[in-house]
């Protein structure tokens, strides 16, 4: 999947309602879990937390 330009992954694990994520920006590869039993919002988390990355990153060069 693709959010702001970032490529992400995202998989359910063997656990029920955790799921695995992973997103590469730049030289850095992020990854961890979180807890859910629902896709969308797995994705809506992974989503935010590439935001947040964008963010600090942005706020660092200015």
């Amino acid at each position: 999947m693709n959010h702001r330009g970032v490529e992400f992954t995202i998989a359910k694990t063997a656990i029920p309602g955790i799921w695995q994520w992973q997103f590469r920006i730049g030289d850095q590869i992020k990854t961890g879990k979180t807890e859910t039993r629902i896709d969308l919002l797995a994705i809506r988390r992974v989503q935010l937390r590439i935001d947040r990355e964008l963010k600090a990153i942005k706020r660092k060069t200015a």
